[in-house]
């Protein structure tokens, strides 16, 4: 009993150190990338960044993104208010187009995630902020290996040698 009174005390001091904050009014800026090569990658992956800034004044708060339908944490940068968040889809599921991650503090989010639960529409959670990222696509390689090239060459180049070595001698 008392170790489970203990184990209690640790959790509550645990989430009150690690108590998030609402942001309100907030400005950001951001970035993203998305891979472009599928020869060298297994996967697609896609990073955002974004730079944010709360009109309350706002530093230790916690983002979470949406992207169709799936949601992932943002991890916070070293700087004040710079965050990162990244997944990967296998390449025959990460089709060229845009994509819109939203993004809910941790109050909006506990709401999209009780609304997923209850299966209800998720139209009406609005998202913190909003940012479209565009994808082009990944490039899987030549459609014809440069072994192929040079091997069809080397053939031409033999045949082309061989038929004049003929007339030569004829």
């Amino acid at each position: 009993m008392a170790k489970l009174i203990v184990l209690g005390a640790v959790v509550f001091i645990l989430l009150s150190i690690c108590n998030a904050e609402n942001c309100t009014g907030p400005n950001f800026t951001s970035s993203y990338y998305t891979t472009s090569d599928a020869v060298i990658a297994s996967d697609t992956a896609f990073i955002v960044e974004i730079s944010l800034t709360c009109k309350n004044g706002a530093q230790n708060v916690a983002l979470y993104a949406d992207v169709n339908g799936k949601q992932f944490p943002f991890t916070r940068g070293q700087d004040v208010g710079r965050y990162q968040v990244s997944w990967s889809v296998e390449h025959k599921n990460a089709l060229s187009g845009s994509y819109e991650v939203k993004f809910f503090d941790e109050e909006s989010y506990s709401v999209l995630r009780k609304t997923q639960r209850n299966n209800e529409g998720l139209s009406t959670i609005k998202p913190l902020f909003t940012v479209n990222v565009d994808h082009r696509g990944t490039w899987s390689g030549p459609w014809i290996s440069a072994e192929v090239i040079a091997a069809a060459i080397e053939i031409t180049v033999y045949y082309l040698a061989f038929t004049a070595k003929s007339t030569i001698q004829a």
